[in-house]
């Protein structure tokens, strides 16, 4: 994570206290950055960010932050290419890494070391060498007359977590929340809506990480400013309101980002949070991200034209014609097919010689002029 910003460089007054209860703010985390199935996805989310920088009243619309201020369009066209370039190099960098790597995520893993039983002592119930530790306080084993026990002590031995209750926990999203508590190590979940299903894609690497690292490098770069506009990004979690599978949060959280960077650290952090990613899937993503920002960046700008720093473009490009559109109108159409036939049979200086042969002929006809038939010439 970042290691924090003293003063708000736009104000010169140092960053105020942002306090919250820390399951609050590790939920709203997690929930504001998982972009699931009928989300803007990871990628989209960073075009939400890039919208609301660009609307910001406080930005100045140069390009790197030098030169004329630019109009909304050709910022918005420019910085769009500039965003979907990188993104789609993540997906493919990100997505060959996984595939290659075939890495598990934390269920199967959490859930298929506890199958096992654990790994720390042999002289305890349930001992597999490839198990669970035992860790004192999170990664216990059930012992008979503990809750967990079940039917006839069906559970004893196994090993137990204390973790985030999950969502069979929880009756009502909308007056009760799950809390952490001992659950099965068997059963542990994630925290994210029951409805997301283990993607069918490895962990390894956190495509979050990835997308998010070159999305601030390719925003850094584009205003040429490392700071959100004003010298802070924000965005309110209304206090019982913004979870959606349980209630919560108990406080409004506001999340503050200085810099493009700390919103996408936060972003990598929030999937580490939610029990989506281990560590080791999130810092190799961030380091492609990096990587793959400032090269999608560069070639993005190659495709500006001129000094991307000129301001608005003001030259028309010539449009395209047609070589059938003998008389011009913009179209190809039955005239064209009439001035043709006029001139059929000419060898010299002939305005039907679409094919430049020096000569009308059937070839015009048909290359020339039939295999355009109705097209407009733009």
């Amino acid at each position: 994570p970042s290691p924090g910003h003293d003063v708000n460089p736009a104000t010169g007054d140092p960053y105020a206290p942002n306090m919250v209860p820390r399951g609050d703010y590790a939920r709203v985390l997690a929930e504001f950055w998982a972009d699931g199935p009928d989300s803007e996805t990871p990628p989209g989310h960073w075009f939400t960010i890039l919208n609301y920088v660009g609307d910001h009243p406080e930005l100045v619309k140069q390009f790197q932050g030098e030169g004329p201020v630019l109009d909304d369009l050709e910022w918005d066209v420019k910085a769009y290419l500039a965003l979907g370039s990188a993104m789609h190099d993540c997906a493919i960098s990100a997505w060959g890494v996984k595939g290659w790597y075939d890495s598990s995520r934390p269920i199967t893993a959490i859930r298929g070391m506890a199958e096992l039983g654990q790994s720390s002592d042999p002289a305890l119930p349930s001992y597999h060498p490839g198990g669970l530790p035992l860790v004192p306080g999170a990664i216990e084993l059930v012992d008979a007359g503990d809750p967990l026990a079940g039917v006839g002590g069906q559970h004893v031995g196994e090993v137990k977590l204390w973790a985030w209750k999950g969502s069979d926990a929880i009756n009502n999203v909308d007056t009760e929340f799950a809390g952490v508590g001992w659950i099965l190590a068997k059963a542990w979940e994630p925290y994210q809506r029951p409805s997301f299903v283990s993607p069918n894609f490895a962990g390894y690497v956190s495509g979050h990480s990835t997308f998010s690292r070159a999305a601030a490098e390719v925003l850094t770069a584009f205003t040429g400013d490392a700071y959100f506009p004003g010298g802070m990004g924000t965005f309110i979690a209304p206090a019982g309101e913004f979870l959606v599978f349980e209630d919560g949060p108990s406080v409004d959280v506001e999340l503050q980002w200085a810099t493009y960077r700390d919103a996408s650290d936060e972003c990598s952090l929030s999937r580490i949070y939610g029990g989506i990613h281990p560590t080791f899937d999130d810092v190799p993503g961030r380091l492609m991200g990096i990587d793959i920002g400032l090269d999608a960046f560069q070639r993005a700008v190659s495709f500006y034209g001129g000094d991307a720093t000129e301001g608005p473009c003001t030259s028309t490009p010539e449009p395209e014609t047609c070589p059938g559109d003998l008389d011009n109108d913009g179209f190809v159409t039955i005239s064209d097919v009439l001035i043709l036939l006029g001139d059929f049979g000419c060898t010299s200086a002939c305005v039907g010689d679409v094919d430049g042969d020096g000569v009308v002929t059937v070839a015009d006809l048909l290359g020339g002029i039939l295999a355009s038939f109705g097209e407009a010439c733009l």
